[in-house]
């Protein structure tokens, strides 16, 4: 509590604050780090012929075409290439092949070489092979693929690289706002990009989605490496207030240990149970990222500008809960007294099982369009909360090793969707949508009692035995260590307390009583 008072007392304004701004120029950022990376699943649709369906599972109900559809005039100078499904689904998928490469050497990088240059280069080089997409298309499919692979290296490097910087410059009670300010600019993009180029893609061509989007990627990339620094100490105009301000609020916070504590964070239960809790929102998150325009098209019937609108719109409404929720955990936390772990987990379970009750009840309701899209948005924004939740906890329990410690479970996840990116969402929807909720319920079992988890469990298995066999073995070691991560300050302290302080003991940060 003496410490908390010091930091109000000392604290310094948000206003052109150099903390806030970098929070925005990262936001706009992360909004075009998504755009470049939703755009290919609108402009496909543009790509392929008309008579090549973009669904591989044809048995799956189909809804009818709308009988008030407009057919507006549109350009239909782009080009045109015969991709069945499975070609499809390696373009969409290559992506992910090259994201899961550089999640943990991201964290390792962002160590040795600074947050900005990671940050910086990874989106300015994913923006390049964005503008060579065209060109990688008209040389042929594997050129597409790697082209794609390649955005994938440079985006794997950003959230680690983003995690590295804020652990030197966000105070620990303004975490939440500074984070979900950044990556609010994610559901930002997205909500922008997919109309964007869905109203690209039909009144000019689709070649221009790569070209404006890899463009104004670039055109950041200078703001971004003449205006951020790494640390406070090294930004050069930030007052001297703001300084001294962020530096004692972290003077505890921050290891002095240089090398990276592999060993302890492989042991670490906390930090694994943040990597089940990131594979369990990625897999449906990626899943509905990539194929929701799919969707939209394939099942729904949406012609290209509905598609657009209508596939952004469950990103608007998480990219409100994002900055909503971020005021909210950080009000809690500083004038509500709530424990950091309180609204870690409060905010994790709501963005976790809120978001699959929804998207299983939207595989019931057939071809209601209205009810499916309400569905979609109101589960999609749902999730926002996560973001306050699990997605900023490696921050709580190992500021230094944040950037080390973020994204494995991202990777693992994507790699997953990757391997099949299933083209017909309607056919398996609920098993990618509930996995969130079962391997959640294992890990909360100590709310939920022991008996629900169990039945969810056989249910998964029974769906789809080959798939979840393969996961088995990790659901049932999360029962092993879901008290310890809900716990872990009273384990380790004798007592429950908020997780504001960190300590270490051996070679890796620990919570400890402040």
């Amino acid at each position: 509590m003496e410490r908390e008072e010091g930091e109000r007392m000392h604290e310094v304004p948000a206003c052109c604050s150099a903390r806030y701004n970098l929070a925005l120029l990262a936001c706009f950022g992360f909004f075009l780090l998504y755009a470049l990376r939703v755009n290919l699943s609108v402009a496909l649709v543009d790509m392929v012929e008309p008579n090549t369906s973009l669904a591989k599972n044809t048995t799956s109900n189909v809804c009818p075409e709308h009988s008030s559809a407009i057919n507006a005039p549109r350009n239909t100078t782009g080009q045109k290439y015969s991709w069945d499904a499975d070609t499809q689904g390696w373009i969409l998928g290559s992506f992910f092949y090259g994201y899961i490469i550089t999640q943990i050497p991201g964290g390792y990088l962002a160590s040795k070489i600074g947050g900005k240059l990671l940050l910086g280069f990874g989106i300015f080089g994913t923006s390049v092979f964005t503008l060579l997409t065209p060109l990688a298309a008209n040389l042929g499919v594997g050129y597409l693929i790697a082209v794609r692979a390649l955005e994938g290296l440079g985006e794997g490097v950003t959230f680690p690289a983003m995690h590295s910087m804020w652990s030197s410059w966000a105070p620990p009670l303004e975490r939440s706002k500074l984070l979900s300010i950044s990556y609010a600019g994610a559901q930002l993009g997205t909500v922008v990009s997919l109309p964007l180029s869905g109203l690209i893609c039909y009144y000019m061509n689709w070649v221009y989605v790569f070209y404006i989007f890899g463009a104004l990627g670039v055109l950041w990339w200078f703001f971004w490496m003449f205006l951020v620094s790494d640390t406070p100490e090294t930004h050069r105009s930030i007052s001297h207030a703001e300084r001294e301000y962020i530096l004692s609020s972290l003077k505890d916070q921050l290891s002095t240990q240089k090398s990276v504590p592999w060993r302890p964070m492989l042991e670490s239960l906390p930090l694994w149970a943040i990597v089940v809790a990131h594979f369990s929102y990625n897999w449906t998150f990626y899943t509905l990222l990539t194929l929701l325009p799919t969707y939209m098209k394939e099942i729904l019937r949406f012609d290209a500008q509905e598609n657009g609108f209508l596939s952004a719109l469950p990103y608007f409404g998480c990219w409100l809960c994002i900055i909503l929720s971020g005021q909210i955990a950080d009000y809690l936390r500083e004038k509500q007294n709530f424990s950091t772990v309180c609204v870690r987990k409060c905010f994790t379970l709501i963005g976790m099982i809120g978001p699959a009750v929804f998207l299983v009840a939207g595989g019931f309701i057939g071809c209601n369009y209205a009810l499916a899209v309400a569905f979609v948005t109101i589960s999609t924004t749902l999730g926002g909360f996560c973001t306050s939740g699990y997605s900023i906890n490696h921050l709580d329990i190992a500021p230094s090793q944040a950037e080390g410690s973020t994204l494995s479970a991202r990777g693992v996840s994507v790699l997953l969707i990757a391997q099949e990116l299933w083209p017909s969402i309607a056919s398996r929807g609920m098993l990618e949508f509930s996995l969130g909720s079962q391997i959640l319920l294992l890990l909360f079992q100590e709310w939920w009692g022991q008996l629900l988890p169990k039945i969810s469990l056989i249910i998964i298995l029974w769906e789809n035995g080959r798939l979840f066999s393969i996961l088995l073995p990790l659901l049932i070691y999360l029962e092993q260590f879901s008290l310890h991560y809900l716990q872990v300050e009273k384990f380790r302290t004798g007592q429950s307390a908020d997780i504001t302080c960190i300590g270490t003991e051996g070679d890796i940060e620990i919570p400890k009583l402040c």
